[in-house]
């Protein structure tokens, strides 16, 4: 979260590190297994379903920036004085990204630009993206580009 609040991994060890070590901080981790959502309707009902959204969500993106932003902004965790924050762990983020291109995107961005406004409130968001594709590129997010962690920054890390 130093440079971005949303990061990619490759290698799923060291995503299960760094997923270990914020739930040791007291983060809230939540696991979606984007690699199983071939549309953008499959991955509203996961989001939904994982983030526990209102029955009226919408099942499209401004519905989903709706309610993130609600839940990240003012509720839906990190209420207990000891709570750090919530991290969504997107994993094989690729195979989405393949499938629904522009929804990737700007699922990210979404997340992004909420995890920067929670910040705002004194709340957390981070976003850990796993992709089977250690040369996988996204635009800027919440006006900040998507970054590989720091272990696997330099391209030759992950070849």
């Amino acid at each position: 979260m130093i440079n971005t609040f949303v990061t990619l991994f490759w290698r799923k060890r060291l995503l299960t590190q760094a997923t270990e070590r914020l739930e040791d901080c007291g983060f809230q981790v939540i696991c979606l297994e984007a690699g199983r959502w071939s549309t953008a309707r499959d991955m509203h009902r996961a989001m939904a379903a994982a983030l526990d959204f209102p029955d009226h969500y919408g099942h499209n993106l401004d519905a989903l920036n709706d309610c993130l932003g609600d839940m990240a902004c003012y509720g839906g965790y990190d209420d207990a004085p000891e709570g750090a924050g919530l991290v969504l762990v997107l994993t094989d983020y690729d195979r989405f990204a393949t499938a629904c291109p522009r929804a990737a995107q700007v699922v990210l961005d979404i997340i992004a630009d909420q995890a920067r406004k929670a910040a705002v409130l004194r709340r957390r968001l981070i976003c850990l993206v796993q992709s089977n594709d250690p040369q996988i590129r996204f635009d800027p997010v919440g006006a900040m580009p998507v970054m590989w962690n720091s272990d696997e920054w330099a391209d030759d890390k992950r070849g």
